[in-house]
């Protein structure tokens, strides 16, 4: 049975005439009477009496019609809800995001997102950069977006921002003040870090490790608000994205905006090259590529 002999039936019932019905489907009359000549034949049953003057409806047509009809709006009802999912007037979307880049780069950004689609139920996970690439490896986040590098060969790439980290110290440190430091003066400082499974907890130790030493680590933390006031305690040093040292109580510690050489932290968009990427989640992509282009 095909729904094109549905269409055909259903049409035929409501016109109740070959000749209308042809007019209504653009079809001609001999291609519709021979659709509903193989629905019966593939069904075993007379659909219609054709030997009164008027064509009406046999009691096995009026059934095949109920469940024809329900066919029919089921299928435009499937039409619709994919046309909408298309539109981002319904759907799903799961993003990733680590604690200390969706604090200090997304909350407009989503906002913005919310007030276009309405409709898209939007999930957040919070986890370290490394944590949210995994969870994107395996098909359990849309999008996340990291601290590049990433594994390009895995991921697509979109780049959203190029900064840099900035050193914190006690606002009572030797260093207090300071607008440089070379890294390699921080040999013998107790560092604060992002616990592991945060990309940052990476670039800080592997950028220490190509200056010639180790870093000491003292203490992790997965906040930056708690890394800063362990720092504003005197219990060690840190580095924050500068978007989130400017957010700082600076009574008690000093931002030093430079390194030398400087730890980058570049953020990108990332999704799986390996997996089904839904109607919201490129939705959230293009979405980001128009925000980036705006700001440009």
């Amino acid at each position: 049975m095909e729904f094109q002999q549905l269409l055909y039936f259903a049409e035929v019932a409501k016109q109740l005439s070959f000749s209308k019905a042809a007019q209504s489907l653009h079809s001609s009359q001999p291609s519709l009477s021979k659709a509903i000549k193989n629905l019966e034949e593939e069904l075993g049953v007379v659909l219609f009496d054709r030997t009164t003057r008027y064509l009406r409806l046999t009691d096995d047509g009026e059934v095949v019609l109920k469940y024809a009809m329900e066919t029919i709006a089921m299928s435009r009802d499937l039409q619709s809800t994919l046309n909408e999912g298309r539109q981002l007037k319904r759907g799903k979307l799961s993003l990733g995001l680590p604690p200390v880049i969706g604090s200090s780069f997304f909350p407009r950004m989503i906002a913005d997102f919310r007030g276009e689609y309405p409709g898209v139920q939007l999930r957040l996970v919070e986890e370290g950069g490394k944590v949210v690439e995994q969870l994107v490896r395996e098909a359990k986040l849309d999008v996340g977006v990291v601290v590049l590098p990433v594994d390009e060969e895995q991921f697509e790439v979109f780049p959203l921002a190029e900064r840099q980290l900035s050193l914190i110290v006690n606002s009572s440190h030797a260093l207090a003040g300071a607008q440089t430091v070379h890294l390699a003066e921080l040999k013998e400082e107790p560092f604060i870090l992002f616990r592991e499974g945060f990309s940052l907890y990476d670039r800080v130790r592997e950028s220490c490790i190509q200056e010639g030493f180790e870093p000491k680590i003292a203490y992790e933390s997965s906040q930056w608000d708690f890394i800063g006031e362990m720092v504003g305690a005197g219990l060690g040093i840190a580095f924050l994205p500068n978007t989130v040292s400017r957010k700082i109580d600076l009574g008690s510690v000093s931002v030093i905006p430079e390194t030398i050489p400087p730890i980058r932290w570049d953020l990108a968009a990332i999704w799986s090259k390996n997996h089904y990427l839904s109607h919201a989640a490129r939705g959230w992509i293009e979405f980001i590529r128009r925000q980036q282009v705006r700001g440009n």
